[in-house]
């Protein structure tokens, strides 16, 4: 941003909807539908306005089915439209997955490269807020670990801005995951890093393309959207101590970005991976398998702060103790930067 550039700070939920409006109104095949997307605006926001603009033909409520509409979305993009399928709550996959994996993931291989399937497939992650075991899963493994499919996930505004109009623009299938606490909406509670600039016109982030959010000498702190932002503040809280910790923000699962994240460890000789989603068999463990197949040299084990393999507590002290926080952040760089590789 230029001295001369007006600061215009949005919500990830708002920057998502601009970004939508902004490629229905230049591409007449970009459609949206799913669960109280139309005169809602979706539950969390990310709709808002459209309805309005664009009317019911082309922002469409459906009934609660999922697997017939994310079906007929994948019908839609295999004739030629670029459909947006609000999933609401990305626990709801489990409904839905043979049309999310076996149709929209497999059907461009399935027919040889001859029918691309160019849809998105938004849904919501993350917990605190006593939505128990059926609506505070983050996923984000189960999905990275399917071929076939591109999966987003933006810590920020301007990324979320920039992912989804790259995400509509994509041929290929893309998940798009958005964490509920950073979206900007009120009742939901709000993280103010996450509200940032977010340019007017149209610009697209290459999905794929991990950001350094923060730059850092002794350890490097790698986040997924709200593991970045405990990342954040746990770094300036570290840095009061002289501790001088890099954050990568993945901002894209598929394609990963490992080169960022090894060119950082490579300098740090440190490594944290914070991360919403179960703490076994998920991005931290891969991650953390890259860095070791690569062979650095390490100063200190690698870790992982993730969730716990339990169903989400639906008590708040319970679920509070289970999420990842930059005070754990904080305890788990303060045992690295005390370990020493054996």
């Amino acid at each position: 941003m230029t001295a001369t550039t007006k600061e215009r700070k949005l919500t990830i939920a708002r920057a998502m909807a601009e970004a939508i409006a902004q490629e229905m109104r230049t591409d007449p095949t970009v459609f949206v539908m799913g669960e109280d997307i139309g005169p809602l605006g979706g539950v969390f926001g990310n709709t808002r306005g459209l309805y309005d603009e664009f009317g019911p033909e082309r922002v469409r409520d459906t009934p609660i089915s999922e697997t017939a509409f994310i079906g007929a979305a994948v019908g839609a993009a295999s004739d030629g439209m670029r459909p947006i399928v609000e999933l609401m709550f990305v626990d709801f996959f489990g409904v839905c997955m043979d049309a999310i994996y076996n149709l929209m993931a497999k059907n461009t291989y399935f027919s040889g490269g001859k029918i691309p399937v160019p849809m998105v497939l938004m849904a919501s992650t993350g917990g605190g807020y006593s939505d128990a075991g059926q609506h505070s899963q983050c996923l984000h493994a189960t999905f990275a670990h399917l071929p076939g499919m591109k999966v987003v996930a933006p810590s920020n505004a301007y990324d979320a801005k920039g992912l989804m109009i790259a995400a509509i623009r994509d041929n290929n299938p893309v998940v798009f995951l958005f964490h509920k606490a950073l979206q900007g909406m009120g009742w939901l509670g709000t993280e103010k890093d996450a509200i940032v600039h977010v340019p007017e016109e149209a610009y697209q982030l290459p999905i794929g393309q991990a950001a350094v959010v923060r730059e850092g000498s002794d350890i490097t702190i790698v986040g997924i959207t709200s593991g970045v932002h405990h990342g954040l503040k746990a770094a300036r809280l570290l840095a009061e101590e002289g501790i001088s910790a890099e954050v990568v923000d993945l901002r894209a699962l598929v394609p990963l970005d490992r080169d960022t994240v090894l060119a950082s460890v490579a300098r740090t000789g440190r490594l944290l991976v914070v991360d919403e989603d179960y703490h076994s068999f998920g991005l931290s463990g891969e991650i953390i398998a890259s860095v070791a197949e690569r062979g650095l040299a390490l100063k200190a084990p690698p870790k992982r702060l993730a969730f716990p393999d339990i169903p989400i507590p639906f008590t708040p002290p319970m679920e509070q103790w289970a999420l990842p926080s930059a005070d754990k952040v904080v305890q788990a760089c303060r045992q690295l930067m005390q370990e020493q590789q054996a």
